[in-house]
């Protein structure tokens, strides 16, 4: 969310950013929240003015009555209960104006970095850099669910019984070959210096407010009825939200924080979920990272966090490169963005596997996370970039480590995790 003197100050830049995201639609928001302020601010100033005419008049009543001039101090206290009357009113119309203004500046997306490439929509992102060599190899890639299947890894049927389209149980080597990759994806980022956290898997509507847009939140999160709680889409919701309305000393910063949690999605939108598979589904793992620093430390974090995640994925042998979110896939919340991609031998392409964000000041501004140094307390930044997301990363893990004989190699990072087991192999044909 931005900053409401900016809007006030730079209407102009605003709307330009709300162009450049393709957002036309909203423009008309920044002249509604800039007329809207202008009365707050009439209404606010309303009610100082009577706030200290009253105070005054409430000495003169001690005084007249002192001084046995009761006709006057009851003329006094008529004046001051007229005023608390009229405050009374004002003040529900400073609450009215205050809600109306935030729920407005909530939809006016933050201000991109200059470095954002313009583009409509996804196809428009632009690739930066590959890591390891695309491979296709002359045997066919069967189809992620029937190489799971080939273990005897994965149930479909069952959990369409139990709980209907994207879910699923893993088992057997697949099950442990996935808490195989979330303990090494751990470890990983602990030997990075990053904290380990568990956090909690439900948050409140007020941090959900404050760590995503309402877009997201409609898409996304589950409500537990008749409670103010939402299961997390992502272990950065809670860990963001620990921070909530906290002043943290500058010799703290950063924290940079490593966290695992399950991930609940209602994935509403265009793509679905996937009857057969689990590139897209409700419930997923996944181990994030989440930073807390100064704003001018955010640059190089944001830097630390993608390489994080390249690193890791070619730790394990997969080939991956980076793509920077063009600036209409970028969401309102996002100052820049890069989605990590890895390759898929049986697509012959990439798919993404983790997105990492710099929101600036934005999640910070919504939460009231503030930082003090020499000079004051002010909002600091935060990001955020998945590690690894299992059920993506067994895709790609498979594909790629997959051999002409059914085996799927374990790369030497993961065979202690695994038993020491080197390679897995098929159960049926």
């Amino acid at each position: 969310m931005l900053d409401i003197k900016f809007v006030r100050e730079n209407p102009e830049a605003v709307k330009e950013n709300i162009k450049k995201k393709f957002q036309d639609e909203k423009l008309p928001l920044v002249d509604e929240v800039i007329e809207l302020d202008t009365k707050l601010r009439a209404v606010k100033t309303e009610g100082d003015e009577l706030r200290s005419k009253r105070n005054k008049l409430s000495k003169d009543i001690g005084t007249l009555m002192k001084n046995k001039e009761i006709e006057k101090a009851e003329e006094t206290k008529e004046e001051v209960k007229n005023i608390n009357d009229k405050l009374e009113k004002l003040e529900l119309e400073e609450k009215d104006l205050d809600e109306v203004v935030l729920q407005k500046m909530m939809v006016i997306p933050q201000i991109m970095d200059p470095t954002v490439p313009i583009g409509r929509d996804d196809s428009e992102n632009v690739e930066l850099e590959k890591f390891g060599e695309p491979v296709v190899p002359e045997f066919e890639v069967p189809y992620h669910i029937d190489i799971m299947e080939s273990f005897d890894g994965i149930d479909l049927d069952a959990a369409r019984k139990t709980s209907g389209n994207g879910f699923y149980y893993l088992k057997g080597n697949i099950a442990r070959l996935h808490s195989a990759i979330l303990s090494y994806a751990r470890d990983f980022m602990i030997d990075r210096g990053f904290t380990y956290y568990i956090p909690p898997f439900m948050i409140r509507s007020d941090v959900v407010t404050g760590v995503m847009s309402f877009a997201e939140m409609e898409n996304m999160m589950y409500k537990i009825e008749g409670e103010d709680l939402y299961l997390i889409g992502t272990s950065e919701h809670s860990m963001i939200g620990k921070f909530i309305n906290t002043i943290n000393p500058e010799e703290d910063m950063p924290q940079a924080l490593t966290s695992y949690s399950p991930c609940f999605r209602k994935e509403v939108g265009a793509h679905g979920i996937e009857e057969r598979g689990v590139y897209r589904i409700h419930q997923f793992e996944k181990q994030e990272m989440v930073v807390i620093c100064k704003p001018e430390d955010s640059p190089y974090w944001y830097d630390q966090l993608w390489n994080n995640t390249v690193d890791f994925f070619r730790s394990l042998d997969i080939p991956v490169r980076t793509l920077e979110c063009c600036s209409g896939d970028l969401a309102d919340l996002k100052v820049k963005s890069l989605d990590v991609e890895a390759w898929s031998p049986r697509q012959k392409k990439y798919f993404e596997v983790g997105s990492c964000s710099n929101l600036g000041d934005a999640q910070a501004r919504r939460l009231n996370i503030k930082l003090r140094g020499e000079e004051g307390t002010y909002l600091a930044h935060t990001l955020n970039n998945t590690v690894v997301a299992p059920p993506r990363m067994l895709i790609a893990f498979l594909e790629n480590l997959l051999q002409a004989d059914g085996t799927v190699r374990i790369p030497e990072p993961l065979q202690p995790y695994m038993g020491g087991i080197k390679e897995l192999t098929p159960i049926k044909k």
